[in-house]
Order: structure tokens, then C-alpha cells, then sequence
């Protein structure tokens, strides 16, 4: 059996299905001090503070669904380096871990993949190098 990789850098992450994305940005960033880190699109806002966090926040009918009893879209543990995701996915899929997707790398420079916790929490495990750039 694999041996457990590295740490993780902790829970840095955390994404939300919102419906009023515009009063969201507000409380985020105007009045709680988060900065803008990246915007894909308009539906999807990637907020920080001081690149030692990142908050999520994705416009969708999926934020009060019948389906969904929570806003709360994933956690994210976030990594040191690149190379470690596809060591901490392996280890996983070793220990029975349910997945949801495989490692991919995204248009901004992070890679990641997702699995399940036991009572069916999306959690994702994340290289994102403005957060890895930023722990010594």
C-alpha cells in the first residue's frame, strides 16, 4: 500500500452556489476585504485574502435547488506542489476513496481532482499557485 503523501497546506478553499452574486461580491470583498483573485466569466468569481485563501463563488439556479439542502458547493485542501496531486489521488483511490473526477489542470495554472468524503461532501484536493506561492 502507497504511503501517505505530504501534509496538505489545510482547507484554504471553499466554493458556494450563490443566486445574488452581485450582494455577495459586496459582503466579500467591499465589506469583509477580499480582493478579486480571478474572474472566468461572469457567472464565477475566485476571491482572496492576500493570496492566503480562496473563496468561490459561482452564480447558479443550483444555489436553492430541490436537490441541494446547502449552498456549499466543495471544500478545497490545497497543496505545495503540482506534481503532488496525482500522488494524493492515487493514495486515495488506494484507501477506497469514492472519486468524482480525475487530477485535470485548469486554465488558471491549478490542478486538482475531487472525491467524496463518507457522508457525500465534495472535497477537492488543489494545486493553486498563488496559495502555494505564498506558504513558506
Amino acid at each position: 500500500m502507497m504511503e501517505r503523501p505530504n501534509t496538505t497546506l489545510g482547507m484554504r478553499h471553499v466554493a458556494l452556489f450563490v443566486d445574488d452574486l452581485e450582494a455577495c461580491l459586496h459582503f466579500y470583498v467591499d465589506l469583509l476585504g477580499m480582493a478579486v483573485e480571478w474572474q472566468p466569466d461572469p457567472d464565477n468569481y475566485y476571491l482572496t485574502t492576500a493570496g492566503q485563501d480562496n473563496l468561490a463563488l459561482h452564480r447558479g439556479p443550483e444555489a436553492r435547488s430541490a436537490n441541494r439542502d446547502t449552498a456549499l458547493d466543495h471544500i478545497g485542501f490545497m497543496l505545495r506542489k503540482i506534481e503532488e496531486v496525482d500522488l494524493w489521488y492515487r493514495f486515495l483511490l488506494e484507501n477506497d476513496v469514492k472519486m468524482k473526477t480525475e487530477p485535470r489542470t485548469h486554465r488558471d495554472g491549478a490542478r486538482s481532482f475531487y472525491c467524496f468524503d463518507p457522508e457525500g461532501n465534495t472535497v477537492q484536493i488543489i494545486y493553486h499557485p498563488p496559495i502555494a506561492n505564498s506558504v513558506q
